[in-house]
């Protein structure tokens, strides 16, 4: 793990920046990335709750702010990313290059984006958990691709 790197953003999804739970953890050449309660914009939930619950939006819509947020929370929750799940962990191969954004510099490397690996999950902790999980595969084949010993050994 002392050899792990990690970032303090979505490393992917293109509503990354909405999902209020993200892991991101480069090790060697490949980043693991874990994304989830994905929040969108109060339009983007005012259009779920016109489809799921219209009745709610019509009881709920005059609310503002925070207030809005928490009823719409305690009724629908976060949204889901992807089929039946709310957070996912994918893992990429790593172009090389690195942010270096003027407004930004966090080295957060550049994915090749097809995903290598992953796995979907409808709590925290299981995400955390199989971001964990994933880290750990992807340190083993490091290790092994390095042809350290330690790797073929914790095989057995």
């Amino acid at each position: 793990m002392s050899d792990w790197k990690w970032f303090g953003h979505a490393g992917h999804l293109i509503v990354g920046y909405a999902c209020r739970f993200h892991l991101c953890t480069l090790i060697g050449e490949h980043l693991v990335s874990t994304v989830g309660e994905y929040w969108p914009e109060r339009e983007v939930r005012e259009i779920h709750a016109k489809v799921y619950d219209p009745g709610w939006l019509k009881e709920n819509r005059h609310l503002n702010g925070d207030t809005f947020d928490a009823a719409y929370m305690k009724r629908f929750g976060y949204e889901d990313i992807g089929c039946d799940r709310k957070y996912e962990t994918m893992v990429f191969k790593v172009s090389g290059k690195t942010c270096t954004a003027e407004d930004c510099n966090c080295g957060m490397p550049t994915i090749i984006p097809d995903e290598l690996d992953f796995a979907g999950y409808n709590a925290a902790g299981s995400a955390m958990t199989g971001h964990y999980t994933m880290c750990e595969k992807g340190n083993l084949a490091a290790q092994q691709a390095a042809g350290g010993s330690a790797a073929a050994g914790s095989q057995k």
